[in-house]
């Protein structure tokens, strides 16, 4: 999981105190947003094959170039965006107990997550994504910010030795929840 080439690290450093405890929560984001705010919300933003991120290919056992199934949404607390999750999974996964994936639509993909017991979650690695990195621009195409980076996590998920990988991207009104 870890790759400090391309900027992944163990532990967060140094991070805001107002992000800390996002940050390193193990549990569901989404349950924990749900704890937060009146009304929760997912927008799909995109779905589909695609090109995963360049720092995710090795991850993931894919060659450079390989398409996989990426989804994107951004996570609202009472109307206000406070988290954008970009997830890949490869095309296998999709045959390998992955396949509800694809019909998820606006429902959030950390309920199915954190409710099956076969799904078995590696380390979280975080960074700091600034403009040059793909998810910086992701994000900035849906909102406009006054900030030059973001503090992101990412996590490896496995199903029948499926791996989907999920990067949550922690925007700035998540500091006020």
């Amino acid at each position: 999981m870890l790759d400090s080439r391309q900027g992944w690290l163990a532990h967060p450093h140094p991070i805001p105190r107002s992000l800390r405890s996002w940050l390193s929560d193990h549990g569901s984001l989404t349950q924990r947003l749900k704890s937060r705010c009146a009304s929760f919300r997912v927008v799909p933003l995109a779905t589909g094959l695609a090109r995963p991120n360049p720092d995710e290919y090795a991850l993931l056992g894919l060659a450079p170039g390989t398409r996989a199934y990426v989804r994107e949404v951004m996570l609202l607390c009472d109307g206000v965006p406070v988290v954008f999750a970009h997830s890949v999974l490869p095309h296998s996964g999709l045959r390998g107990g992955w396949n509800g994936i694809t019909r998820l639509g606006s429902r959030s993909l950390g309920e199915a997550l954190f409710s099956d017991h076969r799904i078995a979650r590696q380390p979280l690695a975080y960074r700091q994504v600034r403009p040059s990195h793909p998810l910086f621009s992701s994000v900035t195409e849906q909102q406009a910010l006054a900030t030059s980076s973001l503090w992101a996590r990412r996590s490896l998920f496995c199903l029948n030795r499926h791996p989907l990988l999920v990067t949550e991207v922690f925007l700035p009104a998540l500091s006020a929840l």
